[in-house]
């Protein structure tokens, strides 16, 4: 490990308020799904059926990805539409919007699956570099402003783990992605008042699964590991269900 990369790790533990996960779980009958860049409300697919069967209510943001503002906007409107508690659950980038959305009073528990985790204000460009980029960044095309993924980079990395003729699927339906919003600050860190979930993915080509570890560790998440990919929500939707589930003060389905 690194002099910066202990730095970090230390300064988090530090930082790191009491364990919000571990208090009386809310629960929650309604739960907020938002997709991260390169993907749209399809990713979620195979978490749906399994939330639905389990009883709760389940929407898919379909997150414009156009800014953070744009995306922040999106979820609000989604989530003023929920009666009561609310789960608010993100993936990848997504992550970065439901820690600016998850103050809002309906919102009950947060879950990260291999997501983003960005406190106020913070850098979060600056924090990854501190950790060794995924190969799947290598693969980023920017046309006019916006993002995608090169078919190799999409197949080989952002989707290993998933089967083949369905990653070809969710690359077909990539979402283009401004390239402006990576670099896109929070004003609110909505985990240091939220209880929080987290999904590393051991396996992530995209986010460094070493990242996902410290910003676990950091908000004092309720973590679990899995033998994933960064698209553990499409090759592995039993384990994140069950994680949504725990969320949001179900048994396990």
């Amino acid at each position: 490990m690194t002099f910066w990369r202990s730095f970090f790790v230390a300064a988090s533990l530090l930082a790191a308020p009491l364990s919000l996960a571990h208090a009386q779980t809310v629960k929650a009958k309604n739960v907020v799904l938002v997709h991260g860049a390169w993907a749209d409300g399809s990713s979620w697919s195979e978490v749906i059926p399994i939330l639905q069967a389990a009883g709760l209510n389940v929407t898919a943001v379909q997150n414009p990805l156009s800014s953070l503002a744009d995306s922040v906007e999106a979820t609000k409107r989604v989530l003023a539409e929920q009666d009561g508690p609310t789960v608010l659950v993100a993936h990848s980038w997504g992550g970065t919007v439901i820690s600016q959305v998850g103050t809002d009073p309906k919102v009950s528990g947060l879950v990260y699956v291999a997501a983003r985790a960005p406190d106020a204000n913070e850098d979060f460009v600056a924090l990854s570099k501190q950790f060794p980029a995924g190969p799947a960044r290598a693969g980023v095309v920017e046309r006019d402003g916006y993002t995608k993924l090169s078919e190799d980079a999409f197949l080989k990395y952002f989707a290993n783990g998933v089967k083949p003729e369905q990653a070809k699927e969710l690359y077909a339906v990539q979402w283009p992605t401004a390239a402006s919003i990576f670099a896109g600050r929070t004003t609110e860190a909505a985990w240091h008042s939220k209880p929080s979930w987290y999904a590393v993915s051991k396996n992530d080509y995209t986010i460094n699964p070493d990242l996902e570890r410290f910003l676990a560790k950091r908000m004092n998440a309720t973590t679990i590991e899995i033998d994933a990919g960064h698209l553990s929500l499409v090759s592995h939707p039993k384990e994140v269900a069950n994680l949504i589930l725990e969320a949001a003060g179900y048994g396990r389905s």
